[in-house]
């Protein structure tokens, strides 16, 4: 890969705290897959351009309030990942600079910019791949009940944030609608077979590990991550956002030395939503500007940290 057309995405100019986009039209051209955040479009018959907007959901509701940048900051950390970490390859990621995409897409290079990713077709495999190296979230919820995290036995006298000696992998079935379910890895063997679900485990063992010890030495805790893997021509490769604040949980290290749990995530945002005392049911409320604001700003710090970029 030509270094040169990857990086664009995490250029300081290009953000803009002012202005949010809910929605990224092209004119001329429809998606062809659109998500909660995110719209597919084709360039070619093996490769898409995966274009990211601001909406951030939660939930699996997509909330009124977009976050300003969050797509650049998004697509930015999941270029900078897949072209540092050796574990990511191979992954589906060719380009992020819109002046490499075929023609008609480049003809809207200024909404692009910052935003998407060239990537290769991949016939996705149906399993959600969850790495966790700290107890949290569900799978703190689900130790509480049996000590036990997909079908996984963790030692007694765990809380909430304990580091996992080693971090266990604990896939989940992966939904285009409603709610993805946790399943044990027996279950997902008999998914997709025993050779294929090694293969998602070790890969992404692997790629948790690189990243968790990246974020320690730069004052991130990587909690957990998720990861979504296809197959390009037959192999199995690494697709879709990578250890993005989204898909990701990452906390601040001092504080976490410190014993308490500051999220640089969408865990700032679930915390609000709880207190708010929304049902978790559409439709969700607007977020406040203040919660806008500091979640950006815990974005871009995430950003900055990692990358080393200027925030």
């Amino acid at each position: 890969m030509n270094p040169n057309t990857m990086g664009l995405a995490l250029s300081e100019a290009l953000l803009d705290p002012a202005h949010a986009v809910s929605e990224v039209r092209l004119p001329g051209l429809e998606p062809w897959r659109r998500g909660k955040v995110r719209s597919v479009y084709e360039a070619g018959p093996r490769h898409l351009v995966i274009v990211a907007s601001d909406r951030l959901s939660a939930y699996d509701c997509v909330l009124p309030t977009p976050i300003p940048d969050k797509g650049r900051i998004l697509t930015g950390l999941s270029s900078f990942w897949t072209r540092t970490l050796g574990a990511a390859a191979p992954h589906h990621v060719l380009s992020d600079d819109p002046s490499s995409y075929p023609e008609a897409l480049r003809a809207h290079a200024a909404i692009l910019a910052g935003r998407s990713q060239l990537v290769r077709r991949a016939e996705r495999v149906d399993i959600e791949c969850v790495v966790r190296g700290y107890l949290t979230g569900s799978g703190w919820k689900e130790y509480q009940r049996d000590r036990r995290v997909c079908g996984i036995v963790l030692p007694g006298g765990l809380t909430d944030g304990s580091r996992l000696y080693p971090p266990i992998f604990t896939p989940a079935t992966k939904e285009d609608r409603g709610h993805d379910m946790n399943i044990a890895f027996d279950e997902a063997v008999s998914r997709v077979g025993r050779s294929t679900a090694e293969s998602l485990r070790e890969r992404s063992l692997a790629i948790y590990e690189a990243a968790r010890a990246w974020s320690w030495e730069r004052g991130l805790v990587l909690a957990d991550t998720k990861f979504e893997f296809g197959r390009v021509d037959g192999r199995l490769t690494l697709i879709d956002e990578v250890l993005s604040p989204d898909s990701s949980r990452y906390w601040d290290r001092t504080e976490y030395e410190a014993g308490r749990l500051l999220s640089f995530d969408k865990q700032f945002v679930r915390d609000w939503l709880d207190r708010s005392g929304w049902n978790h049911e559409p439709p969700p409320p607007a977020l406040p500007a203040d919660v806008v604001e500091r979640t950006r700003d815990r974005y871009l710090e995430a950003m900055r940290r990692i990358t080393g970029a200027a925030a």
